[in-house]
């Protein structure tokens, strides 16, 4: 069973199967996220959780007018593959 993406403090994460995938963050001067650890599960990759996970946070950064830094290398594989959050990052 998959859940929906669910945002707390410094994380955006989803619970599936009683095991949680997830990407972190961090702020920085009030104005920029950095995006700096994504991880799923062995037993949940090739699921497409990492990339509903990075999008919401994505979503949610650009809504915020954040400047989007991802020091994590999957989330710059998907602004890579996603024209919509360029203008948004910084790397």
């Amino acid at each position: 069973m998959e859940s929906e993406v669910i945002h707390e403090k410094y994380k955006f994460y989803m619970l599936v199967d009683n095991m949680e995938a997830h990407m972190e963050y961090e702020m920085n001067d009030g104005s920029t996220v950095i995006f700096y650890h994504t991880y799923v599960p062995p037993e949940l990759r090739g699921k497409g959780l990492a990339k509903k996970i990075i999008k919401e946070g994505l979503d949610w950064a650009m809504s915020e007018k954040y400047i989007i830094v991802p020091t994590c290398s999957a989330v710059q594989r998907y602004i890579e593959m996603n024209e919509e959050y360029k203008a948004y990052f910084m790397k």
